[in-house]
């Protein structure tokens, strides 16, 4: 017998995982999504002309110190080992263009200053020589890169690509979104730190078909969510935008949207997964060369993309929340509007309009999972946030 019927409002990460551990519990679960796929933003598939597996909403790279996190997806997939080597374009003191490892590390450093330091002597130059110390208490993005980096690198790495990622300049920012700068001293140019990093063998669709496939889980494709559907069910799990979970009736929170420009390309293109344009002057921010992402693999031929940033109209797909003062405000009404709401949980990157990596968004949804059977064996009614939004 069910345990209940309960309703998942898109066939993402937070969907499928929560689906999937209720439907081990007993309960009849019914995901539905607007899309004709699976997967949300992960969504991958192999491109026809070149059998290259494109990461179609911008490529998707799994790393984590979450080992039951880690343990979770390899459940469903076979994981690669990958490591994210970053290159950037950019200007050099002298005028140069060039082409840099990301995140700034020694290499790096020592490339764009035309200098052969060891690490400790690279520690002091940036420190004594470049960082502006006179900024005691960053306070926004600009400040917080030249209190650490200094002005050259900043304006090389950072400023241009900041200004087309998030449509306003870095003095605008809060210094939070740089919460730490990514800068090494030695000559390790993996991109993360996490202990666990790869992709999964046949990508990301692969993985999720995998986790909802269960005698328990109805997948619903193409079916716009209407809240008038909650009545034929005990519970909501909502990842959709969580303003549009309200018709947007206090207004819309804002978000960056990205415009891919795919073209392919017989050989290799740029040698790398990712090339960021870290100069304003040019029109995107960077380019992505799909195959790269699956090294284990060979393709003659090759897809890449370029990622052009601008601000979500209401037709947009929404990538990220833009979370500035005046959205705060706004998400804080609309949280008080769902902490008012019966029957439903907002979950995942836009039901709780926070900016969420793969392995965090699994991570709170086994813990929602886990939340809600002990809401349920208690008689409590789950809660609209088992992680708050603010």
């Amino acid at each position: 017998m069910s345990a209940g019927k309960l309703l998942m409002v898109g066939a993402g990460l937070s969907g499928a995982v929560i689906g999937r551990h209720l439907a081990e519990a007993g309960y009849d679960i019914t995901i539905v999504d607007a899309r004709d796929h699976i997967g949300g933003n992960c969504h991958t598939t192999r491109d026809d002309q070149t059998g290259v597996m494109v990461h179609i909403y911008g490529p998707h790279i799994f790393h984590t110190d979450d080992a039951e996190v880690w343990d979770y997806v390899n459940q469903f997939a076979r994981f690669m080992p990958y490591k994210n080597r970053v290159k950037t374009t950019s200007l050099d003191p002298k005028g140069q263009r060039g082409v840099f490892s990301l995140p700034v590390n020694l290499h790096t450093i020592n490339q764009f200053f035309g200098k052969t330091l060891r690490p400790d002597e690279a520690h002091d130059y940036i420190v004594n020589e470049q960082a502006d110390t006179s900024i005691e208490d960053p306070q926004t993005f600009e400040d917080q890169a030249m209190r650490f980096v200094g002005r050259d690198l900043y304006e090389a790495f950072f400023k241009g690509y900041t200004i087309k990622q998030w449509g306003v300049q870095p003095s605008e920012l809060p210094a939070s979104i740089l919460k730490r700068l990514p800068v090494r001293f030695n000559y390790d140019d993996n991109y993360f730190f996490h202990k666990f990093q790869g992709m999964p063998e046949e990508g990301y669709t692969a993985m999720i078909e995998k986790i909802l496939d269960h005698p328990g889980i109805t997948v619903q494709l193409e079916t716009v969510f209407d809240r008038a559907m909650a009545a034929d069910y005990d519970h909501v799990f909502y990842s959709g935008p969580l303003d549009g979970y309200f018709n947007f009736d206090l207004g819309r929170l804002g978000y960056r949207t990205l415009d891919f420009e795919r073209f392919t390309y017989e050989g290799d293109y740029q040698g790398c997964a990712v090339m960021n344009y870290g100069e304003e002057e040019v029109p995107y921010t960077r380019i992505t060369e799909h195959k790269h992402f699956a090294p284990w693999e060979s393709h003659d031929g090759s897809v890449c993309y370029r990622e052009f940033s601008r601000a979500a109209e209401p037709e947009d797909i929404p990538y990220y929340p833009i979370r500035q003062v005046k959205e705060k405000a706004l998400l804080a009404d609309y949280v008080k509007l769902a902490e008012d709401s019966a029957g439903v949980t907002f979950v995942g990157r836009l039901g709780t309009y926070r900016y969420l990596d793969m392995d965090v968004t699994i991570r709170e949804a086994l813990d929602t999972a886990r939340g809600f059977l002990q809401h349920a064996e208690t008689g409590q009614a789950a809660p609209a946030f088992f992680t708050a939004p603010l």
